[in-house]
């Protein structure tokens, strides 16, 4: 990832909850790249964080909440979650989902790669 170029199966995957994978994809000065993949039946638990998160249903189907409004999405749908506003995901099949969070997530580094260069 130093390079700023990672193939998926380098990424270190990270059981990040039962039934939910976790690989950090990538990262930059500002941003963190995540793919999620999710069994049915595994649950995201409401929480915030400070960090903006823009997402991509990449395949599957789950259930989104965001403050209070639940949404199903499907395959091809997004999603944007500003800083501190609470949301979960009940997963109804099996998906992939793509994370971008701002600013970078510290605690969602790869342990394997050393940190991405700063943009200039």
């Amino acid at each position: 990832m130093a390079d700023g170029l990672t193939r998926n199966g380098d990424a270190t995957p990270i059981d990040m909850l039962p039934g939910i994978v976790r690989r950090t994809l990538n990262e930059g000065a500002h941003t963190t790249l995540c793919e999620l993949r999710m069994d049915p039946g595994s649950h995201v638990p409401a929480h915030t964080h400070p960090h903006e998160q823009t997402g991509y249903l990449a395949s599957g189907r789950f259930r989104f909440r965001l403050g209070d409004t639940w949404m199903e999405l499907s395959a091809g749908d997004s999603w944007c979650v500003p800083g501190g506003v609470e949301h979960e995901v009940e997963v109804i099949e099996a998906s992939i989902a793509i994370d971008v969070f701002s600013p970078v997530r510290e605690e969602y580094r790869d342990p394997k790669h050393p940190l991405a260069p700063s943009a200039p």
